[in-house]
């Protein structure tokens, strides 16, 4: 062979061996993964916490300031809030920007995609078998759907996936993956208040660092000294990162503040009910409980004192918490696999097939073409979930004065009547800071007279669910007459007489 060819041959087998990565078996199941996350979302595009979200976004990007008081209600207004989610709110309002609606749903779609992909990853990198990584990917899709929506607390769950990403690395393969666990709060504590989460996992972490033993099947093996020195120098500097925010202290005790001194928010929003162990996601929680559990004692695996601990913490969470099911897939599936991992034959690269390969994902980036809603599909989404009817009466027949709305309403009035200050909206740590949280629940709940919160606060119209037992009894005061009503929404207006 001449020295002209050497170069050639080693350039050919780089291209050949760059094509078969790019078209190998992971990558085949990103793309169904990619295919799963449009196909459970396309259906779930409005959900009444984004319009919000969306209106803070856009006065960021309009402003160039970050708020830090309410301007959205007469009721709390300039009471102050915590701006803890303004980065994702900004990345949420930037891409409606550009692209509208279909630009909100690419956001939602990438970062489920995103999300699964990153599972996905973690759980073949910790088990170390990349095709029971997908059964790991399918448990943390199915407690996923309990907050799949354009909300940033996809984002802070994407980069608690990161998180334990860097924490495996850094144990496994050079303690300078650690270091990027700062940079990595800096971003956090600006996106969600899930960060805390991360605070959590880092000291579950570290306290097991310390501890040799094995007692039956539960073992622990104690880092080497210079390795936990790394990991917890960079948690300190991640604790200090977390400052790097734009209201100081308030913002990181906020996810504290949140669960001892907000009980009326936490009682009374259905996402922070306690799990049902009878609906369809208890019963797969209790499923892959189970069959940790039956892995462990049967087949005489071992669990590691880290995973054990993560394991109640994730099942403590969702049992206090529908929403938190999230978090238990996220830390459930990791552990899941591994103990899987000797049951299934590994992935071998050497018997790739690129032809099929090819055809898999090519399939795949057509699903997701075709499957990704239009922007027609997308309007009949938010007409059939939000008032759109409502508001439109209320603009056309120019009601005035102040205006007492559902709570699931609030949201969507911020973006689509700003005009209106509303009453109450999702943001329901203001209200409850502000003390207007309890009287709404104990009007809604006829805890109170009806007529008294609506004299308190002047209130001029009502739009309130068609289906809420407070219009007809409102109606039945003969000082409030039905105006409007359609199959979701009604309006109700003080009658002067």
């Amino acid at each position: 062979m001449s020295s002209a060819s050497v170069p050639a041959a080693l350039t050919a087998g780089y291209s050949s061996s760059a094509l078969k990565r790019l078209f190998s078996f992971p990558v085949v199941i990103a793309s169904m993964l990619c295919v799963l996350a449009v196909l459970s979302v396309r259906g779930r595009f409005n959900d009444p916490d984004m319009w919000w979200h969306l209106r803070m976004g856009q006065m960021i990007f309009n402003s160039h300031s970050i708020p830090t008081a309410d301007s959205f209600s007469f009721t709390a207004n300039h009471h102050l809030l915590v701006p803890h989610e303004w980065l994702a709110q900004l990345s949420i309002y930037s891409v409606y920007h550009f692209f509208g609606y279909s630009g909100l749903m690419l956001w939602l779609c990438a970062a489920l995609s995103a999300i699964y992909i990153a599972g996905y990853i973690l759980c073949g990198l910790y088990s170390g078998n990349w095709k029971v990584a997908f059964l790991g990917a399918l448990v943390l899709f199915v407690f996923s759907t309990v907050g799949a929506s354009v909300r940033p607390q996809l984002l802070g769950y994407l980069l608690l996936l990161f998180e334990l990403l860097i924490i495996h690395l850094g144990r496994t393969r050079s303690v300078r993956w650690f270091w990027l666990m700062p940079l990595l709060f800096a971003i956090w504590i600006n996106i969600h208040g899930s960060f805390f989460l991360g605070i959590l996992l880092t000291a579950v972490y570290l306290a097991a660092s310390f501890f040799d033993f094995r007692v039956g099947s539960i073992t622990s093996q104690r880092w080497a000294r210079a390795t936990r020195g790394q990991f917890l120098a960079a948690t300190l500097v991640s604790i200090a990162a977390l400052f790097i925010n734009p209201d100081g202290l308030r913002q990181v005790v906020f996810p504290i503040d949140l669960m001892l001194r907000e009980p009326i928010n936490l009682a009374g929003v259905q996402e922070w009910h306690p799990l049902q162990l009878t609906s369809e996601r208890g019963v797969v929680l209790l499923l892959v409980l189970a069959a940790i559990f039956l892995l462990v004692a049967l087949r005489r695996a071992e669990i590691r004192l880290e995973e054990l601990l993560l394991l109640a913490l994730g099942l403590w969470l969702a049992g206090g918490h529908d929403r938190m099911l999230f978090v238990f897939g996220i830390l459930t599936a990791p552990v899941f696999v591994r103990l899987l991992a000797n049951e299934w034959e590994n992935y071998n690269p050497a018997a790739d097939r690129l032809l099929p390969n090819v055809i898999m994902i090519m399939l795949a980036m057509a699903t997701v073409w075709i499957g990704f809603p239009r922007p027609a599909a997308l309007r009949s989404q938010i007409e059939s979930g939000s008032p759109v009817a409502a508001v439109s009466y209320i603009q056309s027949h120019h009601l005035t004065g102040p205006m007492l709305n559902d709570y699931t309403f609030g949201g969507y009035l911020i973006w689509a009547m700003p005009e209106h200050p509303v009453f109450i909206d999702g943001r329901a740590e203001i209200y409850e800071w502000a003390g207007v949280l309890s009287q709404y629940m104990n009007w809604m709940n006829l805890n109170t007279d009806p007529e008294a919160l609506l004299d308190q606060y002047h209130i001029q119209f009502c739009l309130l669910n068609a289906n809420s037992y407070m219009v007809r009894v409102l109606t039945m005061t003969h000082h409030w007459k039905l105006v409007y009503s359609d199959r979701m929404s009604a309006i109700l207006v003080r009658d002067p007489a």
